[in-house]
């Protein structure tokens, strides 16, 4: 269903985020203060890109419903609306906290900009005004998702606590329509979803094929109701899909729980049709986590297929407009487009790695993937593989001349055109890229069918970045929320405030006060990340 077509690396930080527009960019963001355009048909940077604005860590981008605006959002505070086409600064946003700004998403109609952090806050703009026009008060804990309903009339936030509000987006002051009476994820939110296709974001979504004629609320006989279908996942390793109602009562109702995570899932995204829910496996501590994405069939809950590429945690996701690629971005610096195949399925217990589909088998108790390495491919092979990337006009010439993968691994930009007639550009360019993504997932796959000598086969040689404090950087054992947002071992902060210091050691801005607030979902992670290892 999936296969690697293209690997942006360009990036010097983690890529935090990534979204696709539909006029086919792919924009992606990224812990070095940049945010990047790309042209998803050649693959190719926009001239105006890299975006430069941001003075930190850059967690958050969206393009508007008809892509005209693009947003990002940074560790320094500011929403900047840009052009994506040219690249100018349309709008600059600040919660009057200036916190720090974890997610902003533009309304379905275009009309609004929502944007959410760590002052607890929701901030409604209007884009024609530019200006805030509301303001969403009652988490108690960092937002870091939110999703208007496909109708713009809601807006659903959640936050590092675990709860979930809704909230009336069109009426009223801010007013708050539904709040969870529990954690839906205990240990923290990390995204919310909502379905662009299901129930009354179908246009006669009482006879649809997506609604769910079992259940009465949605039978035709009350055509006053508006529900959704929402995705949420979190740092307690699941995912669930829920019945988001909105009238007559605003309501959630758990649907599902889709199963198969063993780390914390970062990012949720559907499919422009609504019809596939792709949900992002990112490691917890270093010996866990398989750094993979997960394709679901949300309405059936069935597991399409689990795909394999990044070499650390995977922290965002974006299906194209149109169907074709999904995006996914890590910490490994990369954001990675996979083509999406709608004619071909997974088999049960089938695993991607890039090109390669792999049938797992049991080998010593853990799941080995046999894959053929490069220098193993016959001449076949190497032609199979132009006539997948659409270069079937060069593979009687590879045949003439007996390119087989020991071949295939040695040609350069010279061979291709003097000695194999590759004269376009951009298909020399397309057969090189192709090449270096072969060797990455060999090499991948290698590591993966290797001997575990005991330890977890995705083993990391580091911890990833959120379990250490930023002052130490050794891994907290009592970790408090500080008042910039940030968590740190208590002792270390304690430390750095009695020294006079009032700024804070993440942003250098003037920290508002000394409150030290335990992070208990933090602490619950580490003290479960050791368990694993001993």
């Amino acid at each position: 269903m999936a296969t690697l077509a293209h690997v942006i690396n360009v990036h010097k930080g983690d890529v935090n985020w990534c979204a696709f527009s539909v006029t086919n960019y792919l924009a992606t963001c990224s812990g070095d203060k940049t945010v990047r355009l790309w042209n998803v048909d050649d693959f190719s940077e926009l001239p105006c890109s890299p975006l430069l604005g941001h003075t930190y860590y850059v967690h958050y981008v969206s393009f508007s419903p008809f892509g005209s605006h693009l947003a990002s959002c940074s560790t320094d505070g500011n929403i900047i609306v840009w052009d994506p086409k040219t690249g100018e600064k349309k709008a600059v946003f600040q919660h009057k906290t200036k916190a720090i700004i974890r997610v902003c998403v533009f309304s379905p109609d275009s009309k609004y900009l929502v944007s959410g952090g760590a002052d607890f806050c929701l901030y409604l703009w209007d884009l024609s005004k530019r200006e805030s026009v509301r303001i969403f008060e009652g988490h108690e804990n960092n937002v870091v998702s939110c999703s208007f309903t496909p109708d713009s009339s809601c807006i659903v936030s959640g936050s590092s606590d675990g709860d979930i509000c809704v909230w009336d987006a069109q009426f009223g002051q801010g007013r708050r329509l539904y709040v969870s009476d529990c954690d839906v994820h205990e240990l923290g939110v990390s995204c919310i979803v909502c379905s662009p296709t299901f129930g009354a974001a179908t246009q006669h979504h009482e006879s649809s094929d997506l609604a769910d004629t079992d259940n009465p609320s949605y039978a035709v006989s009350n055509p006053g109701s508006k529900y959704f279908l929402m995705a949420t996942c979190g740092a307690d390793f699941m995912v669930k899909l829920w019945d988001l109602h909105v009238k007559p009562n605003c309501t959630i109702k758990l649907r599902c729980t889709l199963e198969g995570h063993t780390a914390q899932v970062m990012a949720c995204a559907f499919s422009a049709d609504g019809r596939l829910l792709t949900c992002h496996q990112v490691a917890c501590c270093s010996l866990g986590g398989d750094k993979t994405v997960i394709l679901w069939d949300p309405l059936k809950g069935d597991k399409l297929q689990t795909i394999v590429g990044h070499t650390r945690y995977v922290t965002s996701c974006a299906f194209s407009v149109d169907g074709q690629y999904l995006a996914t971005g890590s910490n490994d610096k990369t954001c990675r487009l996979w083509k999406l195949n709608a004619d071909t399925q997974s088999k049960p217990g089938e695993t991607s790695i890039g090109d390669i589909q792999l049938n797992v088998k049991e080998v010593g108790g853990k799941k080995q993937p046999p894959v053929k390495q490069l220098h193993e491919w016959s001449v076949e092979d190497v032609c199979e593989w132009l006539k997948e990337m659409g270069l079937e006009q060069h593979v009687a010439q590879f045949q003439r001349n007996e390119i087989d993968g020991q071949e295939l691994s040695t040609l350069t930009k010279e061979i291709l055109t003097n000695d194999l007639g590759v004269l376009a550009l951009g298909h020399r360019n397309k057969i090189l890229r192709g090449i270096e993504t072969i060797k990455e997932q060999c090499s991948l796959a290698a590591q993966l069918q290797g001997p575990a000598h005991g330890k977890d086969k995705y083993d990391d040689s580091g911890v990833p970045d959120e379990l250490l404090c930023p002052i130490t950087r050794e891994i907290m054992r009592d970790p408090v929320i500080a008042s910039d947002g940030y968590s740190y071992e208590r002792s270390s902060i304690e430390s750095w405030m009695r020294s006079g210091k009032n700024t804070s050691p993440m942003t250098n801005n003037i920290l508002p006060n000394t409150t030290l607030t335990p992070n208990r979902m933090l602490k619950m992670l580490i003290e479960r990340s050791q368990h694993k290892k001993l």
